[in-house]
């Protein structure tokens, strides 16, 4: 098939102009002041509309004895 019209390049560019990616918003964390996504947890205090989510001291434990454990595994 033979195209009739071409689209010239400012013309396609004008069509794709709403293609472009936008950066994430960042918000402050009520608690700790840290950046975060907007509708999510905190990552650094584990913390989502004043309630504590995320134990985040006992995850640290947790990925410490795993860590130490495959240490002992592999030695």
């Amino acid at each position: 098939m033979v195209v009739r019209m071409r689209h010239t390049k400012s013309h396609t560019k004008n069509r794709r102009s709403h293609h472009g990616l936008k950066s994430d918003t960042l918000f402050v964390c009520d608690n700790c002041k840290a950046p975060k996504k907007g509708h999510t947890v905190c990552a650094s205090c584990g913390v989502y509309r004043g309630k504590k989510i995320l134990d985040l001291v006992k995850k640290a434990e947790k990925k410490q004895k795993k860590q130490k454990a495959k240490k002992a595994e592999t030695k």
